[in-house]
């Protein structure tokens, strides 16, 4: 006997038909929608099946609803999912609602990107890049520990400001200094979340400083996934 698991997501009343189209932009076929007696769609693209039911008073800005979805080409699905954002919206939204985050390597074992829709449903994708499922300890090193701990307030625990919290104590220390890489993505990240709380001014500072550190070959060659979200975040 096989079971399938489908989840059921919460959606604002008014925003059926966008959200709709948002999925649509990521490939996404529409094989039911209904607007009465209340709001309830489907879209599935391969194997994925996600259902979305019409809440009036839903709040998008405070959901925290959302799935998981494993796949064995992340790289692919971030590259069509990208493209598909930019043909329907014109750019690629990276903060507010809709918007697509950056490929990361997490500490529990997997490369992944998160999603999250016009209604906010976050749908995180992953590739398992090791065997092991657990998280891994946190570095002892001090700017590794801290990359670890910000990328998972950031993105696991949906924690911005403490996120940037965490970067702003270690790139205030004056007795440790970090490599360039680690330099760099710290304030990648730092910006990142600057410009997804409306913070554009501190973005634009910690972005073009990010800009400026000096990397060899191997240092770029190392840090690609990191330099190609500052040439997003600088677009």
């Amino acid at each position: 006997m096989t079971e399938t698991t489908i989840p059921m997501l919460p959606c604002r009343t008014s925003l059926i038909d966008s959200v709709v189209a948002f999925y649509s932009a990521l490939g996404f076929d529409t094989t039911y929608l209904q607007k009465s007696p209340y709001a309830y769609a489907v879209v599935e693209r391969g194997a994925v099946e996600l259902q979305l039911y019409g809440m009036k008073e839903y709040d998008p800005a405070s959901s925290h609803s959302g799935c998981y979805v494993l796949t064995e080409d992340v790289d692919g699905l971030h590259t069509a999912f990208r493209a598909g954002l930019k043909a329907a919206y014109g750019r690629v939204p990276t903060r507010g609602l809709p918007r697509i985050g950056p490929l990361k390597d997490m500490s529990y074992g997997v490369r992944q990107f998160l999603v999250t829709d016009p209604t906010g449903n976050t749908i995180r994708i992953g590739q398992p890049i090791s065997e092991d499922p657990n998280h891994r300890p946190a570095p002892k090193e001090t700017f590794a520990r801290a990359l670890h701990m910000a990328d998972l307030f950031a993105d696991s625990k949906q924690d911005l400001p403490g996120a940037a919290r965490i970067i702003d104590r270690v790139l205030g220390l004056t007795d440790e200094e970090p490599t360039p890489v680690q330099r760099l993505r710290l304030l990648v990240l730092r910006g990142d979340i600057a410009q997804r709380m409306g913070e554009a001014e501190r973005a634009t500072e910690l972005l073009e400083e990010a800009e400026a550190v000096p990397l060899d070959a191997a240092d770029r060659a190392s840090a690609g996934d990191a330099l190609a979200r500052l040439a997003e975040l600088r677009d």
